[in-house]
């Protein structure tokens, strides 16, 4: 095959490849009623004049399956944690005890457990769109290309199938993780 072609084709693979880990990314923020470090790793914390990811003033861990313990290495830092969890619109209410910030993560109401799959659902849509530009902008550069009728057809096939690959990619994380969601 042409190298400009093979060339556009890895550059659609890389693309789409980019749009999976976002998604992923964007799930692992939306809770799915057990405790986990990951639904705070979007905290940052103002540590000595910047901002820092909780994750890097802290260890954070679950103690059980309902409660998040985010223990600083400084306990002057406290407030500041208990205050950056507050403004990070993630619906938790921190409460300390001297020596740790501790989030109880309440269970989900089966409302919200469908506005959390709703929101998921909305995340992989914004993926599968992510995945047709990348489709389109391919298309495009091939028809740029100065190569024959058949090549430019079989490459469109190629960018097509793995277009298809990537939304199949994209559905079997939505029902995995609309599956965690749900399950009470």
């Amino acid at each position: 095959m042409n190298e400009e072609v093979q060339f556009i084709l890895d550059a659609t693979k890389e693309s789409m490849d980019g749009s999976i880990a976002h998604l992923e990314k964007a799930l692992i923020k939306i809770r799915a009623g057990k405790a986990s470090p990951a639904m705070l790793s979007t905290v940052m914390v103002e540590y000595y004049g910047s901002q820092s990811p909780l994750s890097q003033v802290a260890n954070i861990n679950t103690p059980d399956a309902r409660t998040i313990s985010v223990q600083p290495w400084e306990k002057s830092m406290i407030p500041e944690i208990e205050k950056a969890i507050m403004n990070s619109n993630l619906g938790f209410n921190p409460m300390n005890n001297g020596e740790s910030v501790i989030i109880n993560v309440p269970p989900l109401t089966e409302e919200r457990r469908r506005d959390l799959v709703k929101q998921a659902k909305s995340e992989a849509e914004d993926a599968r769109v992510s995945i047709r530009n990348a489709r389109q902008d391919a298309n495009k550069d091939l028809k740029k290309l100065d190569i024959s009728e058949d090549l430019l057809g079989n490459a469109e096939i190629d960018v097509q199938e793995l277009t298809d690959k990537y939304i199949k990619k994209v559905e079997d994380i939505l029902d995995v993780k609309e599956a965690e969601i749900m399950k009470v």
